[in-house]
């Protein structure tokens, strides 16, 4: 760009951006593109739990503000959690003054940002994670509101909290709206100042692949929504190519949305943040999958093994992490998981869901699509079945799993999944701490009672809804080691037993409530014998 050109350039253009423009060349120094971020900016970024995360971007502001107590009171807008629990991901924002508002989809990844949330440090709200995939597609598109019937019934109703999360959150983003005398909420849309997201290889133009990625997320969306508020899309990658190399079909993210490229160092991109790379993630190879060890027969064990009871033929399905991923070591015993699909809300289709820091990732998958666009398919009813866990659960069978006193965990993918199976499973042991149980001659035996009741009188934070379920008639079980529960329209009702078990002593003594009882059965005898239950039959 000549002397002139530059005099005559538009005043408002950044310089980090003219410089990119006079060299043709997007990449840049870290601490350039930190510069396009001004107080009070909202940040969009990407990731699940540690796939796709900026975190070499993250660490640069953290960095940043520390040094020189800038940018100030920005907005944080995310879908899914993004941390290790502890030190990365979206933890390296928890700063007072660096944070003014978050709107995020789960919490618990990045307790530094609950920490401050509910410490009334920051406004703080927690949607559904599959709503705010679509907001920034809703936002690129300048719609008004994001419409879905996704949060209804739950603590993110306005006629509940309106997802505020503290004493200092105020202003109302979710409105109750009405078409065709049906009820739908309304998600205000925030224009995006800066888009954080990640590739894979970037050309100097600022073309993105992902092909080593394990996940595509929302990028798309996100860069979309930044643009077209005006704002700014900053890609962290592992690698630059020339211009024009990269093939069309691998590109994910176009240049056209893309005003700064950052080269990661390799320690702050790992494909997920528990796997340096492996290939079977991103779809590049199918590796031989090692058989699961057997489980052993505890509570764990039990509950999965009940809950496979639940899966049909060709099923479509959905397991959350923790309890619910037993299932899946149970089907394989079992020898019944060739029969259904496993999918995750991310964007995974078919292979083997990882745990852990790996969550959202698949060994082997069939298919990796855009997070908004599985939850287009979610939230329409696609999943057949799912099994989620849930930590407290009352009379009404309304389920929290979100906030428990100061610790705030969020909602996630688990409003649009529960609400939208066809069936819903949620299973959890009886009651929490220190619960020991055996078997004996094929009969469930309690060795030690837990120190904590879950089954409630009325849950803390309302995640799933149980009136609103229950009125469209959704199929809801909630299975435990000694019993399993069904949604109805009048409460909670007793229906399964197991064997060995005193109602009166081991279950309704230890529930704050009495559910309804009408003619409950015995458990099924096979979940309580060592041997295979022979569910291959039922296939």
């Amino acid at each position: 760009m000549t002397a002139d050109q530059k005099a005559s350039a538009k005043p408002d253009i950044h310089p980090v951006i003219l410089k990119t423009m006079e060299t043709k060349n997007k990449v840049v120094p870290l601490e350039d593109a930190i510069q396009l971020i001004q107080d009070g900016d909202l940040i969009a970024t990407g990731g699940f739990v540690g796939i796709a995360v900026v975190e070499e971007i993250l660490i640069g502001i953290e960095e940043y503000f520390l040094r020189n107590q800038k940018p100030r009171n920005l907005s944080l807008m995310y879908a899914a959690g993004q941390g290790d629990g502890g030190e990365k991901g979206l933890n390296h924002f928890a700063h007072e003054g660096l944070l003014k508002r978050v709107i995020g989809g789960h919490w618990g990844l990045a307790p530094k940002l609950g920490k401050l949330a509910m410490g009334n440090k920051i406004i703080a709200y927690n949607l559904p994670q599959g709503v705010v995939s679509h907001m920034f597609r809703d936002i690129a598109a300048h719609r008004p509101r994001t419409i879905t019937k996704i949060g209804l019934g739950t603590y993110v109703d306005p006629r509940n909290d309106g997802g505020k999360v503290n004493a200092i959150t105020k202003e109302e983003i979710v409105e109750l709206v009405t078409f065709d005398g049906q009820e739908y909420l309304a998600y205000k849309l925030p224009p995006v100042n800066i888009a954080l997201i990640r590739g894979t290889t970037a050309d100097t133009d600022g073309n993105v692949s992902m092909e080593k990625e394990a996940l595509t997320n929302e990028n798309l969306s996100i860069a979309q929504a930044a643009k077209n508020s005006g704002g700014y899309v900053i890609v962290q990658v592992e690698r630059v190519a020339e211009k024009g190399t990269l093939n069309a079909r691998n590109v994910k993210i176009p240049g056209i949305l893309v005003d700064c490229v950052v080269v990661s160092k390799p320690e702050n991109h790992w494909q997920t943040f528990g796997e340096p790379y492996s290939p079977s993630f991103s779809g590049e190879v199918k590796i031989p999958l090692q058989s699961m060890a057997p489980m052993k027969m505890d509570a764990r064990k039990i509950i999965a093994r009940r809950a496979a009871f639940e899966l049909n033929p060709n099923d479509i399905v959905n397991l959350g992490i923790g309890m619910p991923e037993g299932v899946a070591n149970v089907a394989n015993e079992e020898r019944i998981s060739k029969y259904f699909t496993l999918t995750a809300e991310p964007g995974i289709i078919g292979g083997i869901p990882q745990g852990g820091l790996s969550f959202g990732a698949a060994a082997n998958p069939d298919c990796i699509i855009d997070q908004p666009y599985q939850f287009d398919y979610y939230d329409g009813g696609g999943l057949d079945i799912t099994c989620l866990g849930m930590a407290e659960t009352d009379k009404d069978g309304n389920v929290n799993v979100s906030k428990f006193g100061p610790k705030l965990a969020g909602c996630g993918g688990f409003i649009n999944i529960s609400q939208a199976a066809k069936k819903c499973i949620f299973v959890g042991t009886f009651t929490a701490g220190g619960l020991k149980v055996s078997v004996k001659d094929n009969k469930l035996c309690i060795d030690q009672e837990g120190n904590t009741k879950k089954f409630v009188d009325q849950v803390e934070h309302m995640t799933f809804g149980g009136k609103y379920s229950a009125g469209k008639d959704q199929y809801v079980r909630y299975v435990t080691e000694r019993c399993v529960f069904a949604l109805t329209r009048e409460g909670l009702e007793l229906i399964e037993i197991a064997p060995g078990i005193d109602l009166e002593k081991d279950v309704l003594a230890l529930m704050a409530f009495k559910p309804i009882i009408r003619k409950p059965r015995l458990m099924d005898a096979r979940i309580f014998n060592p041997a295979l239950m022979g569910l291959e039959k039922n296939f």
